[in-house]
């Protein structure tokens, strides 16, 4: 997840303008390696308006979009799941997973257990107002530092071990 250092990943209004093209290529870049991915239903009604939406159409990249609501999907490689368990069943099999929001969907995985390691993008941008990275859920979690990475000279990965 991109975030800003003050724990925001989108603005109020779900706008996620902040992000800088390096981010957006180590985003795209780690779905298409993953090759499956797990949003919420307004991340992927602003994922689906954005060109990088058009590589993982391209790439077959399976989507799980956890939602209550039925709604429409852009491809018959996206489904449609009612939980992060049944998101997970849908994409069993794939070798890796990236779950991108947004907050209440971050929170949700963190509550049941269900995230193995933390890829964190910090963006050089603050603001009062918005979409924190975990939003509601119930859980204390420790992690372990894996590594660090330089983006661009303005941008730091951070990469964590979910302790169980």
């Amino acid at each position: 997840m991109a975030i800003t250092p003050n724990g925001f990943i989108a603005k109020k209004d779900d706008s996620s303008d902040f992000l800088t093209k390096k981010e957006s290529q180590s985003y795209v870049a780690t779905v298409l390696k993953a090759g499956a991915l797990v949003i919420g239903r307004r991340t992927y009604g602003v994922l689906s308006k954005q060109s990088e939406f058009q590589k993982f159409l391209k790439a077959k990249i399976k989507i799980a979009i956890v939602s209550k609501h039925s709604m429409n999907i852009k491809s018959p490689y996206h489904k449609v799941a009612n939980s992060p368990q049944s998101a997970l069943n849908f994409l069993k099999g794939s070798k890796e997973i990236v779950v991108a929001g947004g907050g209440l969907l971050n929170a949700s995985f963190m509550s049941e257990n269900l995230v193995d390691e933390i890829y964190i993008d910090i963006e050089p941008n603050l603001f009062s107002e918005g979409i924190k990275l975990f939003e509601g859920g119930s859980f204390d979690v420790k992690l372990k530092l894996l590594g660090t990475r330089m983006l661009s000279k303005n941008e730091i990965q951070l990469h964590y071990k979910v302790l169980k």
